[in-house]
């Protein structure tokens, strides 16, 4: 699956004004982690499973 065919999604805790925020897309299998501020054509992501990230956003609460 391409970047451009997931359907990525910031926190509703950002501003619009970009800065530093994560953008997160799911797929069957795969968490994408990407940076907000690079471009979507560089295509640089981070894929976790969704048991690794369950386990980090709950490390968050």
């Amino acid at each position: 699956m391409t970047t451009e065919a997931l359907q990525w999604f910031k926190s509703a805790y950002s501003g619009d004004e970009g800065g530093q925020c994560l953008e997160v897309a799911v797929s069957p299998g795969a968490v994408h982690i990407r940076d907000s501020k690079e471009a979507p054509s560089q295509d640089r992501t981070l894929s976790i499973s969704p048991v690794t990230w369950d386990l980090f956003t709950s490390s968050l609460k």
